[in-house]
């Protein structure tokens, strides 16, 4: 039988250690951290809800195609700054399957994940305008992201759209944009961390307000197709992946192979510009590069100095994954639909021991079951429910990283790999709950 709580002083000791003040601002590694230390001072094995990292096996025919590659000699080749073009035309087309967009292959750029799309992203919509350099994210959001943002020192500005659905989206946005200096609005959808999906009278919004104002919105889809809500996933058949890409012509599309494809370890996604800002000439770009174009400029001067171009074996995975999807060979959505059974029988076990769902609404329907949900418990702060689940062996993020207002927890469950962990959640809630009643 666990001794359940631990002590609360081994907890101190490891933040200590860590140079955490408040737990509530550690990062999602750093939340691993202390729970990996208190697995070994402890011997207590934790739950780990905290790091999105894939639970299902990667794309078989991703990995066959990579391996073709690398047999082939590719690794000794610096791969085509802008990529190659068997996966520039395959996530064009890709694009077209399951979001009815068009977006010409010149523009699909490969990236060393989205992390690395959304750094270089940040810096390039910064430097478009002298008037325009702040980001603008429509929080909760991606940790990571805000942290590219001081990393690069870019002014930034964010709402919490958790009072802002709906018709009450639009004036608020315009609110910062109408200062003027918003280059870029970011956001996820669905969205890590909460799981809400903006619907398409939303991105409507979104998108209208981006061309009135010339702001540009990156998107990203890590979890595209991931509403289970609907039938999505069906190769160039309606419903199709919401997109703000109907409404405007400026937009960038993160796309990755880390969640749909489970492909994670290989750091590919692709950068999908529309035609329209792909050609787009900018002054300021010009003077800065000797190049006005904006695709120009992003492939041969920013992602050229950030790494010299995205790993050549990666990309030929990529292009097969996106080729057997279109083709209908390759049901990823049926797959990664396991990561909605894991959250509906998780989110039972939290809801029965008091805990409730954060964001647990798109307007009057309820949040689809997904990779990422979010839970907060009677009064608690992020900082407090985060530590006390710490005690009980369960690790998560708080809210706070993500630009949330609201008091709760991040819960992944991409690492519940195994039926026990189910019933560990159980009598860890339970135990949770006896002692804060």
């Amino acid at each position: 039988m666990e001794r359940l709580p631990l002590d609360r002083s081994v907890l101190d000791s490891a933040l200590e250690r860590m140079d955490i003040a408040d737990i509530a601002q550690a990062t999602i590694r750093q939340s691993g951290d202390i729970a990996r230390i208190l697995e070994n001072e402890t011997g207590t094995e934790f739950l780990h809800l905290e790091m999105g990292v894939p639970g299902l096996p990667p794309e078989q025919v991703g990995v066959e195609a990579e391996c073709k590659a690398l047999r082939q000699g590719v690794a000794s080749q610096y791969p085509s700054m802008s990529g190659i073009p068997k996966l520039k035309e395959q996530a064009s087309r890709f694009i077209r399957a399951f979001l009815d967009i068009g977006v010409a292959p010149q523009g699909c750029i490969p990236t060393v994940g989205s992390m690395q799309g959304s750094f270089t992203l940040f810096l390039l919509c910064s430097q478009l305008d002298p008037k325009k350099n702040k980001i603008l994210f429509i929080d909760p959001g991606f940790p990571v992201q805000r942290n590219q943002v001081h990393i690069l020192n870019i002014p930034h500005a964010s709402f919490d759209i958790y009072e802002y659905r709906a018709e009450k989206l639009g004036p608020k946005l315009e609110s910062y944009l109408t200062q003027g200096d918003v280059a870029a609005i970011v956001y996820s959808n669905p969205n890590n961390p909460a799981w809400i999906c903006l619907t398409e009278e939303e991105l409507r919004t979104v998108g209208e307000l981006a061309s009135r104002y010339d702001a540009i919105v990156i998107e990203d889809l890590a979890y595209l197709c991931m509403d289970f809500r609907k039938p999505l996933g069906r190769p160039f058949e309606a419903p199709y992946q919401s997109s703000v890409a109907r409404y405007t012509q400026n937009y960038i599309l993160m796309i990755s192979g880390s969640k749909i494809f489970s492909y994670a370890g290989q750091r590919i996604a692709v950068a999908a510009i529309s035609d329209t800002l792909y050609t787009r000439q900018y002054p300021a770009l010009r003077e800065r590069y000797g190049m006005a174009r904006l695709g120009d400029a992003y492939v041969l001067t920013i992602l050229y100095a950030a790494s010299s171009g995205t790993s050549h074996s990666a990309q030929y995975a990529l292009a097969a994954m996106f080729r057997a999807a279109a083709d209908g060979r390759l049901d990823f959505v049926a797959e990664t639909s396991e990561y909605a059974r894991r959250a509906r029988l998780t989110k039972e076990l939290f809801l029965r021991h008091g805990f409730r769902i954060v964001y647990d609404k798109d307007q009057d329907e309820a949040v689809s079951d997904g990779f990422f949900y979010t839970v907060g418990y009677g009064d608690l702060t992020s900082s407090e429910l985060l530590s006390e689940l710490l005690l009980y062996g369960i690790c998560a993020i708080s809210l706070t990283t993500t630009g949330s207002r609201q008091p709760g927890i991040r819960v992944c469950v991409s690492q519940l790999n195994r039926p026990e962990q189910f019933d560990l959640l159980e009598a860890r809630l339970t135990a949770f709950g006896q002692n804060h009643r």
